[in-house]
C-alpha cells in the first residue's frame, strides 16, 4: 500500500515543499525514514507511534519506509511528524481525507497526540499558497501567524483527535479488549474540514481582518540643539545610507540614532511580509502577531556579540543580527568596543544585501538589506580634542591609534554619513527643534521621488545605485565634478567614496526637491566624508 502527503520545511527563511511518501509492505514489523533526515526527524518514528496508539488508532504492524522528497534536500526538524501520522492513517485505510482538498500538513506531535507549534510557519503557509494547495492543517498556536496569508484555508488543530471528533476510532481485538487488532468501525471518512478550528477561508476577509501595528518612539523634538546631526540622519533615512556619529560622552549620539526609526516611513505590505517572515523563522513570533510588522527594525546588539550571533549560523542555520534588522536599521553602539573579526564580517553583507551559510551538505541564504548605524568615541577615554580643561585627553597617541584601529579603512569606506558630534552648547539658544514627524514627512517625499525615479528597476533607494547605472542616473554639472575630482584627490579617498558622495548628492537632492544635482548638493555631501582625513 502506498501514500502520499506533502509537508514543508525551512530553507533559510524561505519554506521548502516537502513530498511525505508511505510505502505498507508485508515482513517484519519495521519503520525506516529516507531522504537524508536529521536526528528529530528519525526521532519522529517514536512520537508518531505513541501519538496514533494513545489516540486509539492502530500503529501497522507492517514494514513501514517513509520517505521525504526531495532526497537530496537534508531534512531538519519536527515539522513533519503530523504529516507522517496522518499519511499512515490514510495508507492504512483508517483515515480518508477530503478528496476535493490539496492539503499541506504540518506540526509536532507529542506523545499524547497534542499537536505542538513549529517555527517558521508563515514562511511554509506562503509556499503552500503559492504552490496552488488550498487548504493547511496546522497547530492551533500558528493559526494566527498562519492568516497572515490571505486566500487560502487554515484548519487548526490542537490534538490528533480533532480530525474527526464526531467519530473516534475504536481498536479492539479478539477479546474486545483496546489492545490492538483491526478497526471495528471501518476508516473514517472526512468530507471537510468544517469541523476544525478555521480562520482565513477567504482573502476578502483577511483584507478587512489584515491591522498592521506599531510601537511607540520617542521623538526627535525631544533633542536640543545638534541641528547639523538631524540634518544628516534626515539624509541618511531619506536614501538609506549608512550612518557613523563621532563625539565625547554625553552628546546624544546614542539619543539620536535610537530616534531613527520614528523618521522612517513604515513597511510596504511587501516588505511587511519579508519582514515577518524574518522573525518567524528565527522563531521570534512567540505571541500571536495582532498583523504584520510594520515599524521598521531596529537591532542594537551588545558589543560581545560572536560572529555567528551577528552574520547568522549554528548547527541548523538561523538567521543574525544582520537578517534581524532586514529593512531596517542595525546600530552598533561604540564600534571600535566589538572585536575587529566580528565587524570585518559587515563587508559583504554591506555590499551585496544578502548572507549566505555554507554547510557540507547545503547553503542557506538570508537577506540582509539593512541600513548601518553606529557612534563611538574619538579615544578610548572619550576626550580627545576637548576644549575643557577638566575634560583633557588622556590617551596616549599609541592607545589612539589602537583603538581606531579596531575599525578596518574598507569597513569605513562603506559608511556613507560620518558625522562629527560635538559637544552641546547653551540649549536655550538652541531655537526649536523639528519634530519626528516634520522630519518624516520630508523623508517620506524623498523616498516618493525615488520611487518614480526608479519604477520597474531592482533598485529603490539611492544607495543602491552601482556601476552603469549610477553613471547613467546621476549626472553632475561640470563645476561640481571638478569639485568632486579634487577632494578625491585631496583626501585621497577611493572610488567607493566617489559613488557614495555621487549617491548622497542626488539624495539631498530629492530632499530639497531640486530636479537636478547642483554644487551645493555636492559639496554638502562632502562634509559627511571629512572625517576620512581627520580621524582615520
Amino acid at each position: 500500500m502506498y501514500g502520499k502527503l506533502y509537508s514543508s520545511c525551512l530553507y533559510g527563511i524561505d519554506g521548502v515543499l516537502i513530498e511525505v511518501e508511505t510505502d505498507l509492505s508485508n515482513g517484519l514489523p519495521l519503520t525506516s525514514i529516507i531522504g537524508l533526515p536529521d536526528s528529530a526527524v528519525r526521532e519522529a518514528v517514536e512520537r508518531v507511534r505513541a501519538a496514533i496508539k494513545n489516540c486509539g488508532y492502530q500503529y501497522p504492524l507492517q514494514r513501514i519506509t517513509i520517505n521525504l522528497a526531495p532526497a537530496d534536500l537534508r531534512k531538519e526538524g519536527s515539522s513533519f511528524d503530523l504529516a507522517i501520522a496522518i499519511a499512515l492513517l490514510t495508507t492504512s485505510s483508517q483515515l480518508i481525507l477530503p478528496p476535493q482538498e490539496r492539503t499541506l500538513v504540518l506540526g509536532e506531535l507529542a506523545l499524547d497526540g497534542s499537536i505542538r507549534p513549529v517555527p517558521g510557519m508563515l514562511s511554509m503557509v506562503d509556499l503552500a499558497k503559492r504552490q496552488g494547495f488550498t487548504s493547511v492543517l496546522l497547530p492551533y498556536e500558528n493559526v494566527e501567524e498562519a492568516r497572515l496569508i490571505r486566500g487560502i484555508g487554515i484548519y487548526g488543530l490542537r490534538h490528533l483527535k480533532d480530525l474527526a471528533p464526531e467519530h473516534p476510532p475504536t481498536s479492539q481485538g479478539l477479546n474486545g479488549n483496546t489492545s490492538g487488532g483491526t478497526m471495528s468501525a471501518g476508516p473514517i471518512i472526512l468530507q471537510d474540514y468544517s469541523h476544525l478550528y478555521i480562520s482565513g477561508l477567504s482573502s476578502e476577509r483577511l483584507s478587512e481582518g489584515r491591522k498592521m501595528f506599531s510601537s511607540p518612539h520617542e521623538d526627535y523634538s525631544d533633542v536640543l540643539g545638534q541641528h547639523h546631526v538631524k540634518r544628516a540622519l534626515m539624509i541618511a533615512a531619506a536614501g538609506m545610507h549608512n550612518i557613523m556619529l563621532v563625539g565625547p560622552p554625553g552628546t546624544g549620539k546614542t539619543m539620536l540614532i535610537k530616534r531613527l526609526p520614528t523618521i522612517l516611513p513604515p513597511l510596504s505590505e511587501e516588505e511587511a511580509l519579508e519582514v515577518t517572515k524574518v522573525l518567524s523563522a528565527a522563531g521570534h513570533l512567540k505571541e500571536a502577531p495582532q498583523g504584520l510588522i510594520a515599524d521598521r527594525p531596529f537591532r542594537s546588539p551588545h558589543h560581545t556579540i560572536s560572529t555567528s550571533g551577528l552574520i547568522g549560523g549554528g548547527g541548523i542555520p538561523k538567521p543574525g543580527e544582520v537578517s534581524l534588522a532586514h529593512r531596517g536599521i542595525l546600530f552598533l553602539d561604540e564600534l571600535p568596543e566589538f572585536q575587529r573579526q566580528v565587524l570585518e564580517v559587515l563587508r559583504q553583507p554591506l555590499e551585496d544585501q544578502t548572507v549566505t551559510i555554507s554547510r557540507a551538505r547545503a547553503a542557506f541564504t538570508f537577506p540582509a538589506q539593512f541600513m548601518l548605524a553606529c557612534s563611538m568615541n574619538p579615544c578610548p577615554c572619550g576626550y580627545l580634542s576637548a576644549q575643557a580643561e577638566e575634560q583633557r585627553c588622556i590617551c596616549s597617541p599609541a592607545r589612539v591609534a589602537a583603538y581606531r584601529a579596531k575599525i578596518s579603512g574598507p569597513l569605513l569606506d562603506r559608511i556613507d554619513l560620518q558625522v562629527e558630534v560635538p559637544p552641546p552648547g547653551d540649549w536655550r539658544m538652541a531655537g526649536t527643534s523639528p519634530s519626528s514627524a516634520e522630519m518624516q514627512a520630508k523623508v517620506m517625499e524623498a523616498h516618493s521621488i525615488q520611487a518614480k525615479r526608479y519604477t520597474n528597476r531592482s533598485v529603490r533607494w539611492n544607495s543602491q545605485l552601482s556601476g552603469t547605472f549610477l553613471r547613467k542616473t546621476i549626472r553632475l554639472p561640470r563645476e561640481a565634478e571638478q569639485l568632486l575630482d579634487q577632494t578625491i584627490q585631496t583626501l585621497n579617498l577611493s572610488m567607493r567614496a566617489h559613488d557614495r558622495i555621487m549617491k548622497m548628492a542626488q539624495t539631498i537632492a530629492d530632499l530639497d526637491h531640486e530636479g537636478e544635482i547642483v554644487t551645493a548638493h555636492v559639496a554638502e555631501a562632502i562634509q559627511y566624508r571629512q572625517l576620512d582625513l581627520s580621524l582615520f
